[in-house]
């Protein structure tokens, strides 16, 4: 995985033991994965800031998450932190556990990961918490400006059911916001599969905040980095006004 060797990975594990610091099991077929109360298992590719924060919101409301990296063994932190709902290892027994996986990780990395990991996602579940950033990712953010970025990402996981979620903020302020009293703090989300955006609307409502669908990934575009959806921390009714989206 040559593009994601790119990253520091010790970076990587100082992020993780942060975010498990800030929030403070074994595998089991999908056959026998009858959740109570309608959570589900969660994966993770990716246990930086937003993967430990995103999924240490889950884990409060009572989904359990494996988290991976390809340095599993840095985030025993992490783990350790969030208690026996967590878990942590390879992106493989990631990607085999959850019924739904959260990927975030530099967008950068994203064409690797795709051909390392896209027939195993098949059919999954996938939230895209990724962001473009041209200085850092240079070829596949100049395809995510020509293309849109829920566009891009489905080229690249073909037969994943993406949809584009928890992307438009810092990790601190989705720290700060979970569960606030009403109104909740608006998440977009967009995705061309019904079924996934249902249960992506639901994984936010989980982690504390309120969807917004946005549309479609063609739709993503709005809110990816440098979009008008972007960066907006508002209500979902600020937000549908601010999008020109049905109230």
């Amino acid at each position: 995985m040559t593009q994601w060797n790119r990253f520091d990975p010790g970076r990587r594990g100082a992020l993780a033991a942060g975010g498990a610091l800030l929030l403070g099991a074994a595998l089991r077929p999908a056959a026998s994965r009858a959740q109570a109360a309608g959570k589900i298992p969660l994966g993770t590719i990716g246990a930086g800031h937003i993967g430990s924060t995103i999924g240490g919101l889950w884990i409060k409301n009572g989904h359990k998450v494996f988290f991976s990296d390809r340095h599993p063994e840095q985030l025993k932190d992490l783990v350790a932190g969030l208690g026996p709902l967590a878990q942590a290892g390879t992106v493989d027994q990631a990607i085999a556990f959850g019924d739904a996986i959260l990927l975030t990780v530099p967008y950068g990395a994203i064409p690797q990961i795709g051909h390392d990991y896209a027939d195993k996602l098949k059919g999954k579940i996938v939230l895209d918490t990724c962001n473009a950033v041209p200085a850092r990712d240079g070829a596949v953010a100049e395809e995510v400006e020509k293309n849109g970025i829920g566009v891009t990402t489905q080229k690249y996981f073909p037969g994943a059911r993406i949809v584009r979620a928890f992307n438009t903020m810092s990790y601190m302020y989705f720290q700060e916001q979970a569960n606030r009293p009403d109104p909740k703090l608006a998440v977009p989300i967009a995705g061309d599969d019904a079924e996934a955006v249902r249960v992506a609307a639901q994984l936010v409502r989980d982690a504390g905040f309120e969807p917004v669908v946005v549309g479609n990934l063609a739709a993503a575009r709005l809110f990816q980095r440098g979009g008008p959806g972007y960066g907006q921390r508002v209500t979902a009714a600020e937000l549908k006004k601010t999008l020109s989206l049905p109230q």
